[in-house]
C-alpha cells in the first residue's frame, strides 16, 4: 500500500484580542497561570506536537514586548502578524500572513485555550484531511433555551443536535483562506469563527469530538479554576518512573486475556490468575515507580483467593496506592512481545479498557506489539512477554 503523503500543518494562534470581560493591565493571554503566561502555555502546545511544522501569532498592536517574552524559545515559530478590529478580521491577517508557506492545513486556536491536548490535535488534523473543514465541538448537557428581545422563550432546540464549539478549528489551507477572503470581499465582517466563515461561503463543516478540559479562559473565575487546577499540578512535582516485566506460558485453551481485552486464540495463557500478562507487567510498573513491592507481594500466588482473579483488580489496586499517596498517574505504556495472536486489531480496545482501570485519559496510555523475529520462547509459540512503564506524579515530601 502507497504511504500517505505527510501534510505541512500549520498553527494560527488568534491573540489580537484585549479580553476586556477580564479586565487587567494585559490583555488575559498574557496573565500568568502556574507562573507561565497563558499564550506561553498555548504556543507550547503545539512546539511539542511532532504534526505542526509552524506556529503563526495574530497579536494586538503595542503587544510586541509581551509576545517577544511569550514566543522565546518556540523554534516553530513563523513570526506574528497584527490582528484587526474583529477576530474575523485577525484571522484573515493571519491567513494572508501563511501564503508564502502555504501549509495543507491550518489549525486556527484562541490563544485564551492553553489546555487543549496532543489527541485533540490529533483529531483536528484528521478531521481536516477527512474533511476539508472541521472544528471541535461538545455535546449539550443544559437545556437550552432561545428567547426573544423582551426575555421571553420563543423556542427549546433539542439538546442532542446541539454542540458547544471549540478550537482548534481545523481546515484544508485553500478551502479557508479563499472563504475568509470571499466573505472579506462580501463586507461580511462580523463571523465569530473560522467554522461560520467556512459555512457562509458553503463548505460542509464536520463536527469532531471537543474536550470538556479544553476550556477558553473568559471570565476572571475561569482564571481562578485554572490557577487552582495549574497549582495542583504544579505541586505534584516528585516525577517517578517505574519499568515492569512479565512472562507467561502458553496452555490448552481458546482464548487469552491481554490488557483487559478477552481476545479468541487457539491456545490460553497459564498462570494463577487470568494471566494477562499486560496488565500484570504494568501492576508491578506502578508498584516500582511508588518504591511498594511487587505485583507478588501484594497477591501472592500461593494465596487461594487469587485463583483465576481478573487481573483488572492488580492494577486498580496498584492505582490506588499512587492516589493514597496523594499522587496521580502520568503515564502507561506496555509493550506485547508474541508471535501471536495479533495485536493491532485489539489495540484501540486495550488502551481503552487500561484508561478505565486506571482512570485516566486513553492518550496517556501507550499499547506497543513486537515479535522477536522466531527467536527464543516467544519466537517459538510458547507464551508471551509483557514490557511496561509507568510514569507517576507524587507530592514532594
Amino acid at each position: 500500500m502507497k504511504a500517505q503523503a505527510k501534510l505541512r500543518v500549520a498553527a494560527l494562534i488568534v491573540a489580537a484580542g484585549r479580553g476586556s470581560r477580564v479586565g487587567g493591565a494585559v490583555p488575559k493571554q498574557y496573565r500568568l497561570l502556574g507562573g507561565r503566561t497563558v499564550l506561553a502555555r498555548t504556543l507550547s502546545l503545539f512546539e511539542r506536537h511532532p504534526a505542526v511544522d509552524s506556529i503563526l501569532t495574530v497579536i494586538g498592536t503595542g503587544d510586541e514586548d509581551l509576545f517577544a517574552a511569550c514566543s522565546a524559545g518556540i523554534s516553530k515559530q513563523a513570526g506574528h502578524v497584527f490582528g484587526g478590529s474583529t477576530r474575523q478580521a485577525s484571522c484573515l491577517a493571519g491567513l494572508k500572513a501563511l501564503i508564502g508557506d502555504r501549509p495543507d492545513i491550518v489549525l486556527v486556536h484562541d490563544a485564551a485555550r492553553p489546555f487543549a491536548s496532543p489527541a485533540l490535535i490529533d483529531r483536528a488534523i484528521e478531521a481536516a484531511r477527512a474533511h476539508g473543514a472541521a472544528v471541535p465541538g461538545l455535546a449539550v448537557t443544559d437545556t437550552i433555551k432561545q428567547i426573544d428581545l423582551d426575555g421571553r422563550v420563543k423556542a427549546t432546540p433539542e439538546r442532542s443536535l446541539l454542540r458547544a464549539v471549540q478550537t482548534p478549528q481545523a481546515f484544508g489551507f485553500d478551502l479557508i483562506l479563499s472563504a475568509h477572503l470571499a466573505a472579506a470581499e462580501a463586507g461580511i465582517e462580523t463571523l465569530t469563527d473560522d467554522g461560520a466563515v467556512a459555512e457562509w461561503a458553503g463548505h460542509p463543516l464536520h463536527i469532531f469530538e471537543g474536550e470538556a478540559s479544553n476550556m477558553k479562559l473568559t471570565t476572571e473565575s475561569d482564571f481562578q479554576r485554572a490557577e487552582q487546577a495549574a497549582n495542583e499540578l504544579a505541586a505534584l512535582g516528585d516525577i517517578r518512573t517505574g519499568t515492569g516485566f512479565d512472562v507467561h506460558a502458553f496452555a490448552e485453551g481458546d482464548h487469552v486475556w491481554l490488557n483487559g481485552v478477552k481476545i479468541p486464540h487457539d491456545r490460553t495463557l497459564k498462570g494463577h490468575s487470568d494471566a494477562d500478562v499486560g496488565l500484570h507487567a504494568l501492576t508491578d510498573a506502578i508498584l516500582g515507580a511508588i518504591g511498594d513491592g511487587d505485583i507478588g507481594s501484594h497477591f501472592p500466588p500461593s494465596d487461594p483467593q487469587w485463583k483465576g482473579a481478573s487481573s483488572d483488580r492488580f492494577l486498580a489496586h496498584a492505582v490506588r496506592l499512587v492516589r493514597a499517596r496523594g499522587g496521580a498517574i502520568a503515564h502507561l505504556d506496555v509493550t506485547l512481545l508474541c508471535e501471536a495472536p495479533k495485536i493491532g486489531p485489539h489495540r484501540d480496545a486495550m488502551r481503552a479498557r487500561i484508561a478505565e482501570i486506571a482512570g485516566i485519559a486513553v492518550e496517556r496510555v501507550g499499547v506497543k506489539a513486537t515479535t522477536t523475529e522466531g527467536l527464543g520462547f516467544t519466537g517459538r509459540r510458547e507464551g508471551i512477554a509483557a514490557m511496561a512503564s509507568a510514569t507517576v506524579r507524587l507530592p514532594w515530601g
